[in-house]
């Protein structure tokens, strides 16, 4: 089996049994994805995904609603966050329009995906249409086809959306069954008193929409535009076989989806830090799974894949160059 030989491989490398810690659980989880003893990463993308939503009209945030289209053209501009880390760790950068209430001009890095001008206000609506939805469902796989025609093995997702967080508190509260407490944070810097503000807003949310069991219409009640391409585009990651790299509280989220839908792509996916919000413990808990990183980072934009993706490429480094103790002529553990 390729799981023994991998594990052989990493244990007879020229170092104590277990010594390179996360970086060897890595090694095999990126070999097994691949079925190869040396695999490769190429062309590492990450892929952010931006809308508006609805819910950003009731103060759910700190900053106003434009501020989505203002962080779009900072990025296309290349002065965001996520422009410095990719530049730095030479990942390239697609910048996705998956609704947001603004028209841009082409640019290098721009797709666009763009579904409406943001999603309606789920306090008072669906946030989307069954359409809708099955139109960010295609764009979705749409956008991992190309990334994938073009050599790229190696995704990354992000997400850039005033009122999102808001969006993904509630599905994760329905998809987790899990109390709104428990999921509600303070997005982009809210004050406490702002926060529960919003918590009580969203308990109103619940309150109309009362119980829903069934994915696709959790998703249509509450995801944004972004949060939608984003689960499907993860479900088409995996069925591509690449890597899949997870950025904070949102984008784990937009994953949950893909989860429900799929519980596979777990295999292929490398949860890169534990946001600052509030509900990402909880939901990589319900997950089962460990988080590469603990900055505190609640930036967005995939910064968190983009900062880790180094620590992925040294354990796939190791994994292919390091000697072992027979090529190297060193004396094994007695």
């Amino acid at each position: 089996m390729i799981l023994d030989k991998l594990q052989e491989k990493v244990d007879l490398k020229t170092k104590p049994i277990g010594s390179l810690g996360y970086l060897e659980k890595l090694a095999i989880q990126i070999g097994l994805i691949q079925n190869t003893l040396t695999p490769k990463l190429q062309k590492p993308t990450i892929a952010v995904f931006a809308a508006d939503h609805g819910i950003a009209k009731e103060g759910v945030s700190a900053y106003p609603p434009e501020v989505t289209y203002q962080m779009v053209k900072n990025i296309l501009n290349g002065g965001a966050a996520i422009n410095v880390f990719c530049k730095q760790n030479n990942i390239d950068i697609v910048l996705v329009d998956a609704g947001v209430n603004f028209d841009f001009s082409d640019n290098n890095l721009f797709v666009n995906a763009k579904i409406a001008k943001g999603t309606d206000n789920f306090l008072y609506q669906k946030a989307m249409t069954k359409q809708q939805l099955e139109q960010c469902f295609y764009y979705g796989k749409k956008i991992i086809d190309q990334l994938f025609t073009s050599n790229c093995n190696v995704v990354g997702f992000g997400e850039l959306g005033i009122g999102n967080t808001s969006s993904a508190a509630m599905l994760m509260s329905y998809l987790c069954g899990l109390p709104l407490e428990d999921c509600v944070g303070k997005g982009t810097g809210l004050t406490d008193q702002h926060l529960q503000n919003k918590l009580n807003i969203l308990k109103q949310v619940k309150r109309f929409h009362g119980e829903i069991s069934d994915i696709k219409e959790v998703v249509m009640t509450f995801a944004g535009f972004e949060i939608a391409q984003i689960s499907a585009a993860i479900n088409q990651a995996y069925k591509r076989n690449m890597l899949i790299l997870i950025d904070g509280f949102t984008v784990t989220t937009a994953f949950l989806i893909a989860y429900k839908i799929n519980p596979n792509v777990i295999k292929n996916a490398i949860f890169c830090h534990l946001s600052g919000e509030k509900g990402h413990y909880k939901l990589l808990d319900y997950l089962g799974v460990e988080a590469l990183l603990n900055l505190g980072l609640r930036v967005g934009e995939g910064t968190g894949c983009a900062i880790a993706y180094p620590i992925i490429a040294n354990a796939v480094e190791f994994l292919n160059n390091m000697a072992s103790f027979e090529s190297a002529n060193v004396s094994n553990k007695l």
